[in-house]
């Protein structure tokens, strides 16, 4: 059997690790061949890989990035796109089932092209960790490590000038990140997409944590939306899949902080660092089990599905299950932080 790899959407630590672990599965385990395709379904669209011996993967788990290279490439736009194209492209190459690694707009492509037919297996990637349907993505972990190892530098300059800061974290729909990091790195307020929050009370916090002489430390999601405002903070348009790119809103609050507290703020937005660097050992191993266990749905012919950690475990669920049903943060969890607060 010959089997396809592709990578799309946001780059993200970990994605080597899971081309490794299966084309490495599938060559020992089946007697595979694996080609890349490269840059998403752009690749797959054009018909634009290459060949993925064993050589190919040797060593590269521990890198960042991809070797496929990624795009937000939809697939059914285009006079090359949708699945009457897509099934030629693997038919004329002998290629006889995909694996698509992606967040929810690559598996949602997966799965619409799997209701037509075609024979592809999903593979969750998000650094967010937004996807119901898996316990934890790989990238998550090496994005709250990148963001503490961050937040603990801004400590710093804040502790030395007196300043607040608010750090600016990736999170388009959930607050994963800036919840864990926050606690981490010990914030003073985590701001999050799930609790609109009122600037009241974010200034309260800061308040409170300045009167003790500490420098105020604000982590706040991308995506938060302040109590009174109906949307996410953006002001560059949009990307391929219609999606309002986020960015903006620490610098966005700094100015307000500081106007209605009377403190020095600052605001950094970390963005794309998040996503760069070497995978942490978690997300090396997390990833490597998922590219084995897709290998091994390829094996059992279970198109249209995703591999998934339940627990410890990596089980097989529908591609359906990821789509349309955000993991957000369960508000206990935000009350259980906001006790160390102000």
């Amino acid at each position: 059997m010959r089997v396809g790899i592709m990578t799309s959407g946001g780059d993200c630590p970990g994605l080597n690790a899971v081309i490794r672990g299966a084309v490495l599965n599938g060559i020992k385990s089946y007697d595979y061949e694996f080609v890349g395709f490269r840059d998403g379904w752009r690749g797959v669209k054009e018909g634009d890989f290459f060949d993925l011996p064993r050589t190919a993967v040797r060593g590269i788990a521990k890198q960042g990035g991809t070797i496929l290279g990624t795009s937000r490439t939809n697939a059914f736009e285009g006079e090359l796109g949708g699945a009457e194209n897509i099934s030629r492209v693997l038919k004329d190459n002998n290629i006889d089932a995909l694996i698509a690694i992606g967040g929810e707009g690559t598996l949602a492509g997966a799965q619409r092209l799997c209701a037509e037919g075609l024979p592809i297996v999903g593979v969750p990637k998000t650094i967010d960790n937004d996807l119901d349907a898996t316990d934890y993505t790989f990238g998550f972990d090496t994005a709250n490590q990148i963001a503490v190892e961050a937040i603990d530098r801004l400590r710093t300059t804040g502790d030395s000038h007196h300043r607040c800061m608010v750090a600016e974290v990736m999170g388009r729909h959930v607050g994963w990140i800036a919840m864990h990091a926050g606690m981490a790195s010990g914030a003073h307020a985590i701001l999050i997409p799930e609790v609109s929050t009122p600037m009241e009370q974010i200034c309260e916090w800061v308040s409170e944590a300045h009167e003790r002489g500490r420098a105020p430390l604000v982590v706040v999601a991308e995506g938060f939306v302040p109590e009174g405002m109906e949307e996410a903070f953006s002001v560059r348009g949009v990307d391929t899949f219609g999606r309002a790119r986020l960015g903006g809103i620490g610098e966005m609050l700094a100015p307000v902080i500081e106007e209605r507290t009377g403190i020095e703020t600052r605001a950094t937005v970390l963005g794309h660092i998040q996503r760069g660097g070497v995978p942490t050992a978690f997300d090396r191993v997390l990833a490597t089990r998922l590219g084995m266990a897709a290998t091994n749905s390829v094996n059992e012919n279970a198109w249209g599905t995703m591999v998934a950690l339940h627990g410890t475990k990596v089980l097989r669920v529908p591609l359906r299950a990821a789509l349309n049903n955000l993991k957000r943060v369960p508000m206990d969890r935000y009350e259980e932080a906001a006790i160390l607060f102000g």
